[in-house]
């Protein structure tokens, strides 16, 4: 698969970047222990958090085939994402250093 969308996760308002991040890890770390295979089409993440009014994000880049799964997997884990848009694609090339890093699998 060359191809990939954009996922962005929010924080909740106010919530402090290092609680965020650690909710983050813990839904990442609870993916890849229930769903490898889904997880492995996680391609890249960006390499810091960004602002959005009084939010962090932080956004990913996934095959399209997870879309699905991975919004219903944030939702139970009460994390708020932007509308994903299956028809706004990227390739692996745009996912470059220093904005981006490659998940290891």
């Amino acid at each position: 698969m060359d191809d990939y969308v954009c996922i962005t996760v929010l924080s909740n308002p106010g919530e402090p970047t290092g609680e965020f991040s650690a909710r983050l890890s813990r839904f990442w770390t609870h993916l890849l222990r229930t769903r490898k295979d889904q997880f492995e089409k996680v391609y890249a993440e960006t390499t810091s958090f960004e602002r959005k009014g009084e939010c962090h994000t932080r956004q990913y880049l996934i095959e399209c085939e997870i879309i699905p799964m991975l919004e219903a997997e944030l939702r139970t884990k009460s994390l708020e994402f932007e509308p994903i848009d299956p028809d706004d694609l990227y390739s692996k090339y745009e996912a470059s250093p220093p904005h981006w890093m490659q998940i290891e699998h």
